[in-house]
């Protein structure tokens, strides 16, 4: 049975009656004293408020995941808001934790990244574009670093660094492939020293990183000022504290640490907190916002960004690890399209749009070929860490009744402890009734047995054995291969005494290799590693992985190109 259409997104977020902030806010027991105003629907907690909590009671942590996506995306974050909205429904006190979208992808591909239907976060439109500036924030604490560190070099160079050997780029919040590989300091002395330079997306940055992972002012600090920004004619490493760089930075992300509180359509309490991009950073938002939601709420529903082989690996391996706070269960959202994908029911392949006839076109053995492969493994995978894995299928408009009974079939056959359909885009809260149910039973289950978890790797674990552990174990590599500037990365990294921190893989989302057209299931491939980036700050190095950029692409025709306003400032387009 094919589903009608709806009112656009936009329609739908501006049809909305929101609750006051404050009233938001009341029901976590936050006090209007205890927020900082940020416009209509928007505040932040301030940090009385944060401290106050710190040691408060947890609650149930939920993380959402996903199958490796079609470029279409499959509702990872709609399945998020829309089970925060289910538990709320069910009585339940919960409280979603999102990242803040990303200027790149916003007007690159996606459009926006605030829900869609009715399980959307609200005010829709400031959350997209700007929000509370947190992300410029980040850009320009990271770029102040670079215009001291230039200043640096330019007024006599004191510390001795080697301009070739600088490693820190510069960052904009947007998708600019020109900038991937720039010169900086040309016409003359005056304009500064002349050297290479690159570009990174914000959501790439160290510094977001960073902002993710602080536990505290303290902390933040702390890690600020242990950036690893290049080296000196002698070798040895050179710190963003040793040009002075952490005080100032510290200060530009002083509101950006404290969380935003948001609402859902159905006023249910939501923070957006950090962006980092999953496919070429960490993909989670901020441990400071989790734990304020932990103590505020019985459930909070998080994720992480793409498949599960990018975001919640390293949820696991790194947030958590940062955190000591390990998820109580684990939502892997499937769909109908993106079994059909893997099971090779269209011409495209990874990382190409389907034609939307051919997604509209019924095809159950091909949902049971991507379910059998891909899905397969993305259950296997997180059932690894010893947590309680629940499949929930997003209904699309296009999805017929066989398809999603044969995907719930083969989800249980693939050992999820539960598979169930979630409609909260055309229905919300309601429509993630079996989802929220299923939730609450995994949570509760794994507290009785004791919160059982198990990483593939401590800290102790040196750098290439755990590059090995998730390429082969995760991935379904049979190996991986050390490009020689990957081999003189990790051999500079060890010399430099940080040969055991996390890694953070950089590869594609679209396959669990790092070819984005392997579809399914891929194994026995040697992974190829082409750099590794030290982010001594954030605690991991940045593994890149075959052809992977740090810095994304617009496509032929970016979502911008359809956006405008009209003559009293409304959005148009897009949104629309």
């Amino acid at each position: 049975m094919r589903r009608g259409t709806m009112p656009s997104d936009l329609d739908i977020a501006r049809s909305a009656e929101p609750l006051p902030i404050e009233e938001v806010a009341w029901k976590l027991g936050l006090g209007i004293e205890e927020l900082s105003l940020k416009g209509k629907g928007i505040a932040k907690i301030n940090w009385d408020a944060l401290k106050s909590r710190s040691d408060n009671a947890r609650g149930s942590l939920v993380l959402v995941t996903s199958v490796n996506p079609t470029p279409f995306g499959e509702g990872k974050t709609v399945t998020t808001i829309g089970l925060n909205q289910g538990l709320n429904r069910l009585g339940k006190n919960a409280v979603c934790v999102i990242r803040e979208p990303s200027m790149g992808p916003v007007f690159g591909i996606k459009g926006g990244a605030a829900g869609g239907g009715y399980s959307q976060v609200i005010p829709m439109e400031q959350i997209n574009l700007h929000f509370t500036g947190d992300i410029h924030a980040v850009s320009a604490a990271h770029n102040l670093c670079s215009a001291l560190l230039d200043n640096h070099l330019h007024q006599g160079n004191e510390l001795d660094i080697d301009p070739s050997r600088v490693i820190w780029p510069r960052v904009i919040d947007m998708n600019d492939r020109s900038l991937r590989n720039a010169a900086i300091g040309l016409g003359g002395a005056l304009n500064g020293f002349t050297r290479e330079e690159r570009y990174d997306i914000t959501a790439a940055s160290e510094v977001m990183a960073i902002l993710a992972l602080a536990s505290d002012y303290k902390d933040l600090r702390k890690r600020l000022g242990q950036i690893v920004i290049g080296q000196n004619r002698s070798g040895n490493p050179v710190k963003a504290e040793d040009i002075g760089a952490a005080g100032p930075m510290a200060l530009l992300l002083r509101d950006a640490l404290l969380p935003n509180l948001v609402q859902t359509l159905e006023g249910d309490p939501a923070f957006i907190h950090a962006g980092p991009f999953a496919n070429i950073a960490h993909g989670n938002s901020s441990i400071i916002a989790d734990r304020l939601a932990l103590s505020v709420s019985d459930y909070v529903v998080t994720e992480a960004g793409f498949g599960s082989d990018m975001g919640a690996e390293k949820a696991i391996h790194i947030k958590t690890a940062a955190s000591g706070i390990p998820p109580d269960c684990i939502v892997v959202n499937a769909t109908v399209r993106s079994m059909k994908l893997h099971g090779g029911g269209f011409s495209s392949k990874g990382g190409q749009r389907p034609s939307n006839d051919e997604i509209s076109k019924e095809n159950v053995s091909a949902v049971t070929t991507g379910s059998m492969t891909n899905l397969a493994r993305h259950i296997e995978n997180m059932k690894r860490f010893c947590l309680p894995v629940i499949v929930s299928v997003n209904r699309f408009p296009t999805d017929t009744e066989a398809e999603i009974q044969e995907l719930l079939r083969c989800a249980l056959e693939c050992n999820a402890d539960y598979a169930v359909v979630f409609d909260g885009h055309q229905r919300g809260g309601a429509g993630a009734s079996e989802l929220a149910n299923a939730v609450s039973a995994a949570c509760q289950d794994h507290i009785a047995n004791g919160r059982p978890f198990e990483p593939l790797f401590d800290n102790k674990m040196p750098v290439v054995e755990k590059m090995l552990k998730v390429a082969t174990m995760i991935y379904g590599a049979e190996s991986i291969d050390l490009h020689k500037k990957a081999q003189r990365d990790l051999n500079l990294i060890k010399k430099w005494k940080y040969g055991n921190l996390a890694v953070c893989m950089a590869k594609t989302q679209y396959s669990f290799s790092h070819e984005a057209q392997e579809l399914g299931a891929p194994s026995g491939f040697t992974l190829p590693i082409r750099e590794i980036r030290l982010n001594a700050g954030a605690g991991f190095v940045v593994v890149i992985c075959g052809a992977m950029m740090t810095m994304p692409g617009l496509p032929k025709k970016p979502a911008a190109m359809d956006m405008d306003m009209d003559d009293d400032g409304n959005l148009t387009g897009v949104f629309g």
